[in-house]
C-alpha cells in the first residue's frame, strides 16, 4: 500500500484509561524518517509530560482515536500548550489485520495521518464543551423523571385508579394536585376541589379516583415517587437556568433556532452546545447529518442497493432531533405535511427519523446563513391578524376610531 506522505511531522496517540502510547514520525530534510515511540501514564503529571514532549517534536498534526471519554484529558492537556489534536473516527482505522498492539496501533495511526487519510472530528470550543456536560446530564435526568412518572402511573393503576382514562396527562397541574391530595389522605370532596380546568366532570373523576384499593403501601410508595419526581424536576430547572446563563453570548442563534417548529428555548440551547454555531467546521449539511448519524447509510454492491440503516453518530443530538420531529409532526406546518406523506409508506418510527434528518439540514441552513425559518404552508400575516385582531379592535373603539355599536 503506497501512502504518499502529506505531513512530515506527525504524532499519533493510542489512548487508554491508564496508559497513553505515543508514536512520532518525523521526516527530515535529507529524506530520513525517524520514528520515536513513548509510553505515558494517564495522570496529570503524565499528560503534562506528553504535552511538553509534543512541543519538542513540533508536529504538524497530532491524531488520536475517539475512545470513550479517555481522549478528553489528553486533548485538553495538548490544547493548553497550543496544540489542537485531531480526534478521528475509530471506524477509519479499525479493520487492519495483524496490528493489535498499542504501539502498532499508534504507528499505524501515524502512518495514516502522514498520508492525509484521516479527517478530524468536530470538537466544540472549551466553553461549549463544559456546557455539554450540563446538557447531557439534563437529558439523563429527564429520562429518570419519565421513568418515575411511569412508575407512579403503574402504582395508581395497581390501586384500581384509572385517572389516565379521563385525564390526558396525569402530571398536568390539576391532575398532579389531585394525586398529591390523594396521597396526603384528604377526603374525596377536597381532592375533587383541585379539579381546575379539566374537561372530565366531577362524577367521572370520582369514579376514576376510587380509593377502595388504595392501601397504606400504595400511599407510601406513591409519596416516595412523587417526592423523587419533584426533586428531579427541581434539578432539571437548575440545569436549564445554568445552560441559558452560559449561552448569553449566543442569544441570536438561540432565537434563530426557536423559529423552527418543534424547538423551544431549552431544545435550542441543548442543540447549540452539541453542534456549535459555526457551520463552517462541517462544510455541508450532508457532513453534519453524517456526523450526527441521522442520514441514510450508503450500502451498494454490484448495482444493488442494500439496507440503508443509519449508523452510529452523536446519540445525544439524534435523540434531541427525534424529540423535535415528534413535536413538529403535531403542528400546522410543512413539516407536518412531510411527516404525513412519509408515514403512509414508511410507518411512524422511520418517518420520525426522516423528519429529524430534514430538520437538521434546515438547522444547518439557518445557522450558516443567519436566516429565520419561513414555512411555505403557513400565512404568518393571517396568523398575526387572527391573534391580535380582537385586541386591535378593542383599542380602536377605546380611542374613538371605530364607533361602538349601540343597542337597539
Amino acid at each position: 500500500m503506497d501512502l504518499t506522505p502529506m505531513h512530515k511531522r506527525v504524532i499519533a496517540l493510542d489512548v487508554h484509561q491508564a496508559k497513553i502510547t505515543a508514536c512520532a514520525v518525523v521526516e527530515h530534510d535529507d529524506g530520513r524518517v525517524e520514528v520515536t515511540k513513548r509510553d505515558f501514564g494517564a495522570f496529570r503529571r503524565d499528560r503534562r509530560a506528553l504535552a511538553q514532549w509534543s512541543l519538542e517534536i513540533r508536529p504538524e498534526v497530532v491524531v488520536m482515536e475517539s475512545t470513550g471519554v479517555y481522549w478528553k484529558s489528553p486533548f485538553a492537556a495538548l490544547e493548553a500548550v497550543g496544540i489542537i489534536a485531531w480526534v478521528v473516527n475509530a471506524r477509519h482505522v479499525k479493520a487492519v489485520p495483524g496490528r493489535k498492539t498499542d504501539m502498532a496501533d499508534a504507528q499505524w495511526l501515524a502512518t495514516l495521518a502522514r498520508a492525509g487519510l484521516l479527517r478530524a472530528s468536530f470538537i466544540p470550543p472549551v466553553d461549549l464543551r463544559q456546557l455539554r456536560l450540563v446538557a447531557r446530564q439534563r437529558q439523563k435526568l429527564v429520562g429518570m423523571c419519565s421513568a418515575e412518572k411511569n412508575r407512579l402511573h403503574k402504582v395508581l393503576v395497581d390501586a384500581g385508579m384509572r385517572i389516565n382514562v379521563v385525564v390526558s396527562d396525569i402530571h398536568g397541574a390539576s391532575a398532579r394536585a389531585m394525586v398529591k391530595a390523594l396521597i396526603a389522605g384528604q377526603a374525596m370532596y377536597e381532592v375533587l376541589d383541585q379539579k381546575g380546568r379539566l374537561r372530565a366532570s366531577r362524577d367521572e373523576l370520582f369514579e376514576a379516583l376510587s380509593t377502595e384499593q388504595f392501601s397504606a403501601a400504595h400511599r407510601f410508595v406513591a409519596q416516595e415517587i412523587m417526592q423523587h419526581i419533584e426533586h428531579i424536576e427541581t434539578r432539571i430547572a437548575r440545569m436549564d437556568q445554568y445552560l441559558l446563563d452560559g449561552l448569553r453570548a449566543w442569544q441570536p442563534q438561540l432565537k434563530l433556532l426557536q423559529t423552527l417548529p418543534g424547538i423551544d428555548i431549552q431544545g435550542a440551547a441543548m442543540l447549540l452546545v452539541e453542534i456549535g454555531a459555526d457551520m463552517d467546521v462541517f462544510g455541508s449539511a450532508e457532513r453534519l447529518a453524517s456526523w450526527v448519524g441521522i442520514c441514510p447509510g450508503n450500502n451498494e454492491s454490484a448495482g444493488k442497493r442494500k439496507t440503508g440503516r443509519i449508523r452510529k453518530g452523536n446519540a445525544w443530538v439524534r435523540r434531541l432531533l427525534c424529540e423535535f420531529a415528534q413535536a413538529a409532526a403535531r403542528t400546522r406546518c410543512a413539516l407536518k405535511a412531510k411527516f404525513d406523506a412519509l408515514a403512509i409508506r414508511k410507518g411512524h418510527k422511520k418517518s420520525i427519523v426522516a423528519l429529524a434528518h430534514k430538520m437538521l439540514r434546515t438547522v444547518y441552513a439557518m445557522l450558516a446563513n443567519g436566516t429565520h425559518y419561513q414555512d411555505k404552508e403557513v400565512d404568518y400575516e393571517a396568523l398575526n391578524v387572527q391573534r391580535n385582531a380582537p385586541r386591535w379592535l378593542k383599542m380602536l373603539r377605546k380611542h374613538g376610531f371605530i364607533a361602538t355599536p349601540t343597542a337597539t
